[in-house]
């Protein structure tokens, strides 16, 4: 057991080092390009970025694999746990040209939440994986929610699926498409909070638009078979 835990411990920092980050940068790019893709809704980010007008994009934690091929512009921050996990895709982001929020609900929530603030005023975009970083998978936490209500933004959900992939035994079972698979990327219609709105009531709002989300870019890979 101690053995396991060095070994990981050595592949994780190994990771996380710029070769690491350029070295899955890489995979991901040369398996995406094998991928026959659709895109479903794609006018609707080229618009908030032709209006420049900054948004929040959801995704789930799970299919965060090809979210950076699924946007057009130049001004996506991403926000990214502290922890040592985190620090691999953060590095990854980096060479994707994202800006970068470090924080969560468990690590210096209060001065990512502070720094998303400020980038949305300024009209900048937002990804955030809202079930992020441990779980439960597919449950939204409420900073999404939030953001949008003190900041008047759109919310955009977005997401990915895969005619053939692999899924992680990890908590959000993370998806890999497998090579030359069928991919639709996704991007949901806007969401905003509505003056006087219950905020547990627009929480489950934007849940089950990014479930619902999901489950259309299924069947969507589905019938395309």
């Amino acid at each position: 057991m101690k053995l396991l835990k060095h070994y990981r411990k050595r592949l994780s920092a190994y990771l996380t080092g710029s070769l690491g980050a350029f070295l899955i940068h890489s995979f991901i790019c040369l398996l995406f390009r094998t991928m026959r893709v659709t895109r479903v809704g794609a006018e609707i980010f080229q618009g908030f970025i032709d209006r420049g007008e900054g948004f929040i994009s959801p995704f789930w934690h799970g299919r965060m694999l090809f979210m950076p091929f699924a946007y057009p512009g130049e001004c996506m921050n991403v926000l990214i746990s502290s922890h040592r996990d985190g620090e691999i895709i953060a590095n990854v982001m980096k060479r994707f040209g994202f800006g970068l929020v470090r924080g969560s609900s468990r690590r210096g929530g209060y001065g990512a939440m502070r720094e998303m603030l400020q980038l949305l005023k300024s009209d900048m975009h937002l990804g955030i994986t809202p079930d992020g970083p441990k779980g439960p998978a597919e449950s939204l936490k409420p900073g999404v929610a939030e953001l949008a209500r003190l900041t008047g933004k759109a919310v955009i959900p977005i997401t990915f699926s895969a005619s053939s992939a692999f899924r992680a035994t990890s908590w959000d079972s993370f998806m890999v498409p497998y090579p030359f698979a069928r991919v639709v990327l996704y991007i949901g219609e806007p969401l905003r909070y509505e003056k006087g709105e219950d905020m547990e009531l627009f929480r489950l709002r934007l849940e089950t638009a990014l479930k619902d989300l999901n489950a259309r870019a299924d069947e969507m890979v589905r019938s395309k078979k």
